[in-house]
């Protein structure tokens, strides 16, 4: 998962007032409900020592949520609420609230999308309709290739006369596969697509297929089902949509985390690739260090208080640490939030490679690794072993 969706709330000074809400469960005309947890989740923050104004924009918001999604996460402060990221899992009822230095980030891996961004094309002879489902919220349209329109269907006769029109048709399906393909090669790289989904009859997926980029062509699945024409029983494309996400990211969590398994071990020459345990963490963060953040979600370190500056890159295990925090005052905050906050701001990407959450269960086997519940990859290895009060692997 990339975070660069956070990035309203990475550089804006709190405190912060953070709900997730549950909307799953309210119906459509079910008003004073909605409004009753709306109130809830407001005094439960203003217990906490939220300001008025806070509050009261918090409570505005969550009076006007979008029922059709799972849950919502907002997050406020200074009398506005910021950012508003729609759940595909429901959270907990009544809301989970809180008023800290940072906005509560963990949360975001149990009832956010942890599936791949997935572009979904669904295709025929005269063009496409492409789906894009990302991170948060509902599949949502993303583009439309119209392509030729003529001449597009075959005769049916065998009358020689017609040959040059039936070379002509297969022309055409040529040309609309090669922009269809074009476009979704654009697409993809837009925005950072990890799968794609053709849908469609087979010589239509096909002919597109065989116009991807080679880069392309090994994320693609190809279903039968869900066409442009009617009747194409989309409840079924759904299911194969759902299960191509979930083996994809399965593989890739797997992937990671055999490569942090290894990384985590010195080389001869003193080489390591990837760190565990807050400390390590901590000072690869300040460097920037980090390229994928591995999450196991029963991990005791994401309780953890560590100390933070403004900036996200200011982190330390001690509050006297002043030379990383950067300011004479800091503040204590959760470790995985920190740590979410600071791989956000640089681009890294966050993996949970363990843990039950209310969608999907346990990703791999992890065997309590990494240690405490957090490690990473790196971007660049130490040369020298990891930074003193990091987890050393034997060896």
């Amino acid at each position: 998962m990339n975070l660069g969706f956070l990035t309203p709330l990475l550089h804006q000074p709190g405190p912060w007032a953070s709900v997730y809400f549950n909307t799953s469960e309210i119906a459509e005309d079910a008003v004073p409900q909605l409004a009753l947890q709306a109130r809830a989740a407001a005094d439960q923050l203003a217990a906490q020592g939220a300001d008025q104004e806070t509050c009261r924009a918090v409570h505005t918001a969550l009076t006007d949520l979008d029922r059709y999604e799972a849950g919502h996460a907002l997050f406020a402060t200074d009398g506005r609420v910021v950012l508003d990221i729609p759940l595909t899992a429901p959270p907990p009822s009544p809301p989970l609230t809180e008023w800290g230095p940072l906005p509560r980030l963990g949360p975001i891996l149990d009832f956010g999308e942890r599936r791949p961004p997935t572009l979904v094309a669904f295709v025929d002879r005269k063009g496409a309709d492409l789906q894009y489902r990302g991170t948060h919220g509902r599949p949502r349209p993303l583009d439309e290739v119209r392509g030729r329109e003529w001449p597009i269907h075959r005769t049916g006769r065998i009358d020689w006369s017609e040959r040059h029109f039936e070379l002509a048709v297969e022309n055409t399906w040529e040309e609309n596969a090669r922009l269809i393909a074009q476009t979704l090669a654009e697409d993809a790289a837009r925005t950072g697509a990890e799968l794609l989904v053709l849908a469609g009859d087979a010589r239509e997926r096909r002919a597109v297929f065989d116009q991807l980029p080679e880069p392309l062509r090994a994320i693609t699945v190809e279903s039968e089902y869900g066409g442009r024409a009617a009747g194409a029983r989309p409840e079924r494309l759904e299911t194969e949509v759902a299960e191509a996400r979930t083996a994809r990211d399965t593989r890739r969590a797997a992937e990671l985390y055999d490569r942090f398994l290894a990384g985590r071990v010195p080389t001869e020459e003193r080489r390591v690739d990837a760190v565990e345990g807050v400390p390590a963490l901590l000072a690869a963060a300040r460097e920037h260090r980090i390229d994928t953040l591995l999450v196991r979600l029963d991990g005791p370190d994401l309780h953890r208080d560590v100390w933070i500056g403004e900036e996200p890159d200011q982190l330390a295990v001690r509050r006297s640490e002043s030379q990383y925090l950067g300011e004479p005052d800091p503040l204590a905050a959760r470790a995985d939030d920190a740590l979410l906050r600071s791989v956000a701001a640089t681009d890294a990407d966050v993996i949970v490679v363990a843990g039950s959450s209310p969608e999907d269960g346990p990703v791999v086997a992890t065997e309590g690794l990494p240690a405490g519940g957090l490690g990473a990859l790196l971007r660049w290895p130490y040369r020298d072993g990891v930074p003193d009060g990091g987890h050393r692997a034997p060896g």
